[in-house]
């Protein structure tokens, strides 16, 4: 069995292109979408005057959906999520053995946290707020990207922030 108290430090990096390829492609969806257009020359926002159905049927909101799922996915299950077997499947396979290891937590954690901000722009979409949708989903590409480019995992950052101010994490020795 494999050892999942460490992984290999690419393969988050993987997982973060292709995340960020179908962030980008939701964010330019989401602009053209109902969004961020108005019905008229300086009148009422188009998503604020559409139903939840129209507003749940705009391209933008139903791929960002999809990668929230994708998200979901990450944190419940990250052994089985698409883009860590796609990557151990085939890309680890034809690359040199893996001489960086990290700690599977804080790249689990950015998940949720990518969770977070894309839900976030879903619910406030539904609601019928203008602009949200375009905003998180470019908020969790710009994370997304610098993972994968830079390897600077935004959301593994927040972890280390918060796992040394003692909220989560391992925790000191219990008192006695």
């Amino acid at each position: 069995m494999a050892d999942v108290s460490r992984i290999d430090a690419r393969g988050p990096r993987f997982a973060a292109s292709i995340t960020a390829v179908l962030l980008l492609v939701a964010t330019l969806l989401s602009l053209i979408g109902v969004s961020t257009q108005r019905q008229d020359a300086g009148g009422e926002w188009s998503v604020s005057a559409a139903s939840v159905a129209e507003r749940a049927a705009d391209p933008g909101f139903l791929l960002v959906l999809v990668i929230a799922l994708l998200f979901v996915w990450g944190v419940a299950a990250p052994r089985t999520a698409p883009w860590g077997v796609l990557y151990r499947r085939a890309v680890q396979p034809r690359l040199a053995p893996p001489t960086a290891f990290e700690d599977p937590r804080p790249p689990r954690f950015a998940q949720g946290v990518g969770l977070f901000v894309t839900g976030i722009g879903l619910v406030l979409h539904l609601a019928g707020v203008p602009w949200a949708l375009p905003i998180a989903a470019a908020m969790a590409f710009v994370a997304a990207f610098l993972n994968a480019i830079f390897g600077l995992c935004l959301g593994c950052q927040l972890y280390l922030v918060l796992q040394r101010a003692g909220l989560i994490g391992r925790r000191g020795p219990a008192a006695a």
